[in-house]
Formats: C-alpha cells, structure tokens, sequence
C-alpha cells in the first residue's frame, strides 16, 4: 500500500485493560469475565466489512481469542488520556498507512456494529468522532490520523465531545453519534440487551 491510499484503510481496535474486570458480578471468576467481554467486543469488529480489526491490550493472553493474522499490540496499563495517546501511537506504528481509526473499549460486547460505521461517516467531514457512553464517557472514539496534539481525552472523560470541542482548534471538527453503553461496575450487565445479536461469551457466562 502506497501513502496515496492511506485514507482507504479503516482500523477498528479493541482496547483493553486489566481495570475491565472491575464490572465482573459476584461468583463470577474476574479474568474469565473479561475474557468474554473482549472476545463478544473483539468479534463483532472482526464481522465488520471494509475495516481492519486490531487488540490494544495491557492484559497478557488475548492473543487467543483473535482471528490468525489480527495485530496484538500490547502498551502499558494505562488510564485516561495517555491511554487513548498509547493505544493510537501503537496502532499508527503497526498500521502506518490506516487513514481512519477507531478505538474500541473492550467492554461493550454487545454494541450495534452500526454505530461503528457512523462514526467512520463522521470522519467525512470532522477530524474526531466519539460514540458517548451512558452516564458519561465514551464507548468509541474516532480519529482521522495522525492523531490531532490538542485531542487530550480519555474513555472515562465524564463529557468527551463538550471536552475535545473545548480544546479543539475549531468546534467542528467534533463529531459526536449515538451513545450506547459500557461494563464498568457489576450492576452495568443488566444494561446488555438480550434482543440483540452477538455477545454470546458473556450471555454464557452470565447464565452459568
């Protein structure tokens, strides 16, 4: 692939980290729990058309749970917005031609894969999109590359789009699309929907 078709490749990237397990419910084996999470997150980017799916992980072992062939790259343990920074510089090393990134965290295994196309859409004309998470934070975070010096934000930031806007050098170039949510404490499970499709690991799991 030559640099004229850099804006051609998508990555879509799960990003995982050890403090995931802190949703784990009662009686059920932390790493075990977060295993499935990732691997329901990690699968439904891997079924998406068009894009290159990728692990950013702090956690030792995911390797396991991916198609042969996906990018496992591995950072430090890491929270906020030198987290997002690590996750897109380790990407942009292994993909240096990817002209779109998302960044998935890992504990959303049964987000609508549509909601990952609309923020590639978002890229058309905004440099940055974010996928707001419920009660704060984000489930995504989409950036044309290379990743912009004054985007400091982190997957927990308790309003992303009013907080990159605030620091971007023009408002616009902002992006945000429909929310959804994430595992963060026990309680969240009874967020995931049973209607949907997917996040069989988890739904297992969780019916043991």
């Amino acid at each position: 692939m030559s640099p004229g078709d850099r804006t051609e490749e998508r990555l879509v990237a799960v990003v995982v980290t050890a403090s995931m397990s802190a949703a784990t419910p009662p009686g059920i084996d932390p790493q075990s729990f977060l295993t499935a999470v990732v691997e329901d997150t990690y699968e439904l980017v891997s079924g998406l058309d068009f894009v290159t799916p990728a692990l950013v992980t702090s956690v030792p072992g995911l390797e396991e749970i991916v198609w042969p062939g996906t990018p496992v790259l591995e950072i430090p343990e890491l929270s906020g917005a030198p987290l997002v920074r690590a996750a897109f510089e380790a990407l942009s090393a292994a993909a240096p031609y990817a002209g779109q990134v998302v960044l998935l965290s890992g504990d959303a295994p049964d987000l609508p894969p549509l909601l990952i196309g609309k923020l590639f859409r978002a890229l058309g004309s905004a440099g940055l999109a974010v996928c707001p998470a419920v009660e704060g934070g984000a489930v995504a975070i989409a950036a044309r590359t290379p990743w912009p010096a004054w985007a400091e934000i982190g997957f927990d930031d308790p309003e992303p789009v009013r907080t990159l806007r605030a620091l971007a050098p023009d408002s616009q170039r902002v992006a945000t699309g429909p929310g959804w949510h994430r595992l963060r404490v026990p309680a969240d499970v009874h967020r995931l929907d049973p209607g949907l499709e997917g996040w069989d690991n988890t739904r297992a799991l969780l019916s043991v």
